[in-house]
């Protein structure tokens, strides 16, 4: 048997399963708001675009992925695969003893698996981030592909040296952003959001634009699911924040607070930057500048008081809803806006970290303007620049040899249809009409 590295904190092993449950219900979260955004003609394909990065990476989460992103470092850039191949060694209790295996206890409080599944939805719903910027063209088959490879390449890899931090898996070199740069990551500014906005943007840009794109009009089919989708994600950002401390303690508090005040601040200054630009506010916004809050925030939060946290919200807010138009000059088709508001925001929210951290925070690092000098701003400079060219170089390989290999991209005329119908043989509503025919009940 394995053996059992003492009795799990009940408090912190509820706390987590509550966390754990809120970041999964991340994902459909985002394919509702995703959903209501695209076409009413395309609407099933994208939520099913998300709802698939469920099984695609907890296969390979199962497998190998959780073992290399987690597992005991190889030469600072990867975990090893066979450590725990299978979840092996895992699903007894807690993590064998290193005494005895070599491998060291991943987490001594609660359980492995918990810590296990825990992460694993962090990975489902950054995979299902990317599929916004293709939205509307991308074969369904090749999506599939691109997301077991991009997961395994791109995002297992920047996990490793984000999340992988020695104190945590007992790796002697792991986590080298955070150990060994002293940069500052609380939930993943630059492993979810930098890593999947810079891909999004490569995928954008490797299938080209969608037809009629931006002559036609391609307005949101659904706002109130993109309301609603927001919402979900707010939700859930609680468990994806709070629970990184993998406590139920004071931290976990104060991540919560600073969740909340980033999102709700971001949301207002959108709005505010709408009604001064464009003379209304919309519900659009609203969502859009909530998302960009809780983006920029998932680096800092544990890193900045509530003060803070409303500064890095409103830096958010203003800076993504000018990162949106940018698309319409520079002509590329990030159908969804995941390069505006996931790139730009967390790029936002890990650099803000260098300006208003704060000593008093659980991180116990001051920024610029808190007395502490340029010293956290460079690292956090470098830990952007490395992801996002790491997370850009590898996608641009992939995406190349996929397209080579089985195509990306829908046929015209099916991306012309809408995808539910070719792709899905479905449609989310039933709008078909037999001409010359009466429909009973409608009378005439």
């Amino acid at each position: 048997m394995n053996p059992v590295l003492g009795t799990p904190n009940g408090a912190d092993t509820a706390w987590l399963l509550a966390a754990f449950a809120l970041v999964l219900l991340m994902t459909p979260g985002l394919a509702l708001f995703y959903g209501g955004m695209v076409r009413s003609k395309s609407v099933l394909n994208m939520m099913m675009m998300c709802l698939a990065a469920i099984p695609v990476v907890w296969v390979i989460w199962l497998l190998f992925g959780y073992s290399a992103a987690f597992g005991p470092d190889k030469a600072g850039l990867i975990g090893d695969p066979t450590a725990f191949a299978g979840l092996q060694h895992l699903f007894g209790g807690f993590a064998p003893d290193g005494s005895d295996t070599g491998k060291m206890p991943l987490v001594q409080h609660i359980p492995a698996m918990l810590f296990v599944a825990f992460e694993a939805g962090f990975a489902m719903v950054t995979v299902a981030l990317i599929a916004g910027a293709v939205a509307d063209r991308m074969r369904f088959g090749a999506w599939l592909t691109f997301s077991a490879l991009w997961i395994t390449l791109v995002y297992i890899p920047v996990a490793h040296w984000v999340f992988a931090a020695p104190g945590l898996t007992g790796a002697a070199h792991g986590g080298w952003i955070v150990s060994k740069l002293h940069a500052i990551d609380f939930a993943g500014g630059t492993a979810v959001e930098i890593n999947s906005g810079a891909s999004a943007l490569v995928m954008a840009l490797l299938l080209g634009r969608r037809v009629g794109w931006p002559s036609d009009p391609m307005r949101p089919h659904n706002l109130p699911f993109v309301m609603l989708g927001a919402g979900l994600l707010w939700f859930g950002w609680f468990g994806f924040n709070a629970g990184s401390t993998l406590a139920a303690n004071g931290s976990a508090a104060l991540i919560a607070a600073n969740t909340l005040g980033s999102g709700a601040v971001a949301m207002v200054a959108w709005l505010v930057v709408e009604r001064v630009r464009h003379g209304k506010p919309t519900s659009f916004g609203a969502a859009s500048g909530v998302v960009a809050g809780l983006v920029a925030i998932t680096p800092a939060c544990g890193s900045v008081t509530p003060i803070g946290a409303m500064a890095v919200g409103a830096a958010a807010g203003v800076a993504s809803s000018f990162a949106i138009e940018l698309k319409y000059r520079w002509r590329y088709d990030d159908s969804l806006d995941v390069v505006g508001v996931h790139l730009v925001s967390g790029v936002v929210g890990t650099l803000m970290i260098g300006l208003v951290a704060s000593r008093s925070t659980p991180t116990g690092v001051d920024g610029l303007l808190y007395g502490g000098g340029f010293d956290q701003l460079w690292r956090q400079v470098v830990a952007v620049l490395t992801v996002l060219l790491y997370a850009m170089t590898v996608t641009v390989i992939v995406g190349f040899v996929l397209n080579r290999l089985i195509g990306l991209r829908a046929h015209a005329h099916h991306e012309a249809e809408g995808l539910d119908d070719s792709l899905h043989a479905e449609s989310a509503y039933d709008f078909h009409v037999d001409r010359g025919r009466r429909i009973p009940g409608l009378g005439g």
